[in-house]
């Protein structure tokens, strides 16, 4: 296997993730440790742990990022807004946000575009007045449940919003990433967006191929069997 990316490169495109619903503190605390530990990008959590994780990845270079609208992406505009709203206050860095997947799948572009441009006007304005630090924003739009049409039209509504990561899964839906959803994304978008490739991906060499398609971020809950794997090929 060839190596094109430190360890230390390889970590920083990781969100080490935990979002089952049996999740306990201690769960949490195991998470938050192994990705400072690793130096993750980011522990992904559900928003009911994130003052814990917070505290636990206090003056480290791991993000804390909570989900909005999670797992359906049905609820309302108005409660992704204050959960968007509510998740930064609580000390999140980082959001992945599940679109409207119903409005998507019934061609209303119009509420798609609504909906994504006021959480991020609003997280923006918010970030400036109070925060004084950006907030990573990321989309969810469950691509194996997309044609490519409905693929292209809401990568571009999501990059013109000034979001910063399309993602490709919730890792509750059908499928997980495949290589071609993230050859898709990058045929419509430029490289000023990331994409976030989840949901299935368990390999050091799931990874590097997700990579070489385009990813810049792999969101996984295998984060430390893919930093063992490239151990075992690289450092002896």
């Amino acid at each position: 296997m060839i190596k094109t990316l430190t360890k230390e490169q390889l970590a920083k495109t990781i969100d080490q993730t935990l979002l089952r619903p049996i999740t306990t503190i201690k769960n949490i605390e195991k998470l938050c440790g192994d990705a400072k530990k690793n130096h993750f990008a980011a522990a992904t959590i559900n928003p009911s742990f994130i003052v814990t994780a917070k505290n636990l990845l206090l003056d480290t270079d791991v993000k804390v990022c909570s989900m909005v609208g999670f797992p359906l992406g049905a609820n309302t505009i108005e409660s992704k807004v204050f959960e968007a709203r509510d998740n930064v206050r609580k000390g999140a860095d980082e959001l992945d946000i599940v679109i409207n997947l119903g409005a998507l799948k019934g061609g209303n572009y119009d509420y798609i575009e609504k909906e994504i441009g006021l959480i991020v006007s609003v997280i923006r304005r918010e970030q400036m007045a109070e925060y004084n630090k950006h907030i990573n924003i990321k989309f969810i739009i469950e691509t194996g449940v997309l044609t490519k049409s409905e693929v292209k039209k809401v990568c571009k509504i999501i990059e013109d919003s000034g979001a910063d990561f399309i993602e490709t899964s919730t890792g509750f839906g059908v499928r997980g990433v495949e290589l071609d959803d993230i050859r898709l994304i990058r045929e419509v978008v430029t490289r000023n967006i990331g994409v976030k490739a989840s949901g299935g991906i368990r390999t050091f060499a799931d990874a590097q191929a997700l990579i070489d398609a385009g990813a810049t971020r792999l969101g996984t809950s295998s984060g430390l069997s893919i930093m063992e794997e490239y151990s075992s090929y690289f450092d002896k």
